[in-house]
């Protein structure tokens, strides 16, 4: 058989698939829904899982421009063919081209991001929204270090140590992750630089108390616990009881031994207030610092629905608030660049509680770096 047919063969194959996916997409997670689309076509060799998830993800960011682009009829099929065609930030500068179009963001969207930013800072935000995010791990120091992880895989990888973070390590090639000896041990876990420094704001001492109390599956529990020493107490707390379980999982596999988790309806729960040196709001929200990574959120996301999540972040906080001991902090944290999910958040918690602001941490989603994320360390206004 010629090699040229070979590879048209192929290339039906792959785009088979694409379109598979892409038609059958409805309110699933991205990757949620391509993980399960994975797991059930187990002819789809990892060379092809690459050809077919890349442009995927390229004509989801890439989809308001590909659509203004379109001629006719729009469909998946023709906006594959004028994406596998463009490079779309030829059209950055195209100023006859609305903003938010050039940079493939839903109009109410961007102009959200343009009150908080301006236009220039929105547009090169949108931009890195469309880009890929960086692989980061975090080490386990409760069993390994940095330093023995880098040594172990300098030969093997291509790795660097993060910048800020002291316990991170980006990968610059993808691999399985989940495969490694090293995460069967417990020796790390996949978390972005930025959320590391986030979980870092929670600082308990060994004995104290602490409730996570949007704990979902335990990722920022995991980073602050091995500070603790397996001494204390710490209760992940949320309402999907499925999030625990996998937090479950994961706390054991990490040899963290200190972490109970509070079902949502746990009538012990009541018992706990006002008695936690620390609690951790790590509050739903727009997740617009993460877009990046789903890509097809910005589509679902609209203004109606962010101002719906911010009552929903200050009743959380409230409810939350009554486990705090007169004498310890409470952490706000968010995925959000918007100042109305963050900064107006910790003002009006600061003058609804009477509470005082400890710290806060400001970051924005960077180039081939962190994504987007916000957080705030309160203490009660002493009497």
């Amino acid at each position: 058989m010629l090699y040229s047919t070979v590879i048209s063969m192929n290339r039906k194959f792959i785009e088979h698939h694409i379109f598979s996916i892409l038609n059958s997409i409805q309110t699933k997670p991205l990757d949620v829904f391509l993980s399960h689309y994975l797991r059930k076509h187990k002819n789809i060799g990892s060379k092809e899982r690459s050809a077919i998830c890349e442009p995927i993800y390229g004509m989801i960011r890439w989809r308001g421009l590909l659509d203004y682009l379109c001629k006719g009829s729009i469909s998946w099929e023709s906006r594959y063919e004028i994406y596998s065609s463009i490079n779309p930030l030829d059209y950055i500068h195209e100023i006859n081209i609305p903003a938010h179009i050039r940079v493939s963001f839903p109009k109410d969207l961007f102009q959200c991001i343009e009150e908080a930013f301006g236009e220039e800072k929105a547009i090169q935000l949108c931009l890195l929204s469309n880009t890929k995010a960086p692989t980061t791990i975090r080490t386990n120091t409760l069993k390994t270090t940095r330093q023995a992880l880098l040594e172990k895989w300098k030969e093997i990888y291509d790795v660097s140590p993060t910048l800020e973070s002291t316990e991170g390590i980006t990968f610059h090639k993808r691999i399985n992750f989940f495969g490694l000896p090293e995460f069967k041990e417990g020796l790390f876990e996949i978390q972005d630089e930025g959320s590391q420094l986030l979980a870092k704001l929670v600082q308990p001492l060994p004995k104290e108390h602490v409730f996570d109390y949007c704990a979902g599956s335990g990722g920022k529990t995991l980073a602050f616990a091995p500070s603790m020493e397996n001494k204390g107490v710490i209760y992940l707390h949320d309402i999907r009881d499925f999030a625990l379980e996998e937090a479950k999982k994961r706390l054991r596999r990490a040899g963290i031994q200190n972490a109970q988790l509070m079902y949502y309806d746990d009538p012990k729960k009541n018992r706990l207030k006002h008695k936690m040196e620390w609690v951790l709001v790590d509050a739903p929200c727009s997740g617009l610092g993460t877009i990046r990574r789903n890509p097809d959120m910005k589509w679902k996301i609209n203004p109606e629905t962010i101002e719906r999540l911010c009552i929903e972040q200050k009743e959380i906080f409230k409810k939350a608030l009554e486990f705090l001991h007169p004498k310890g902090q409470i952490v706000y944290a968010t995925c959000s660049m918007l100042p109305k999910e963050n900064e107006e958040q910790t003002a009006y918690f600061m003058k609804t509680f009477e509470l005082e602001l400890v710290k806060e941490l400001k970051i924005l989603p960077q180039e081939g770096g962190m994504d987007g994320f916000y957080g705030a360390v309160y203490k009660r206004k002493p009497i």
